[in-house]
């Protein structure tokens, strides 16, 4: 009889700044959330993707970078509009409401809302 490990290897993930946790930052699947991507792009009208394209450029080709304080507000007010389709999954809708809601605290502060790529190949940061 095989017995598969308890232990699994720590997924790559996403770290966002203006999280809910006692650090003010939320970690999330990279798998996730680039299949998150998919949704952003077709929740949109064509004529509005333009307003989100960095952000689904930012979840379709990972990497650590900062999204300006100009921009936040609506990015958040997209991802909102994402975590309430009708279809979506309810797993992918509780992340898009979750990033939403992060990038919706940026936006209150005034801040950049920053993502940090982790994986386990390099000991944590990317």
């Amino acid at each position: 009889m095989t017995r598969t490990p308890a232990i699994h290897d720590a997924e790559p993930s996403v770290v966002v700044s203006h999280g809910a946790d006692f650090f003010g930052q939320d970690r999330h699947a990279l798998k996730e959330v680039a299949a998150l991507a998919a949704w952003v792009t077709n929740s949109l009208p064509y004529n509005d993707r333009q307003a989100v394209a960095p952000l689904v450029a930012a979840m379709e080709h990972p990497e650590s970078q900062t999204f300006p304080a100009a921009t936040v507000g609506l990015v958040s007010e997209q991802l909102l509009k994402v975590a309430r389709t009708r279809h979506l999954k309810p797993r992918a809708s509780a992340l898009a409401r979750a990033l939403a809601d992060a990038a919706a605290r940026a936006a209150a502060d005034g801040e950049h809302w920053e993502w940090r790529i982790e994986t386990a190949a390099d000991g944590g940061l990317a």
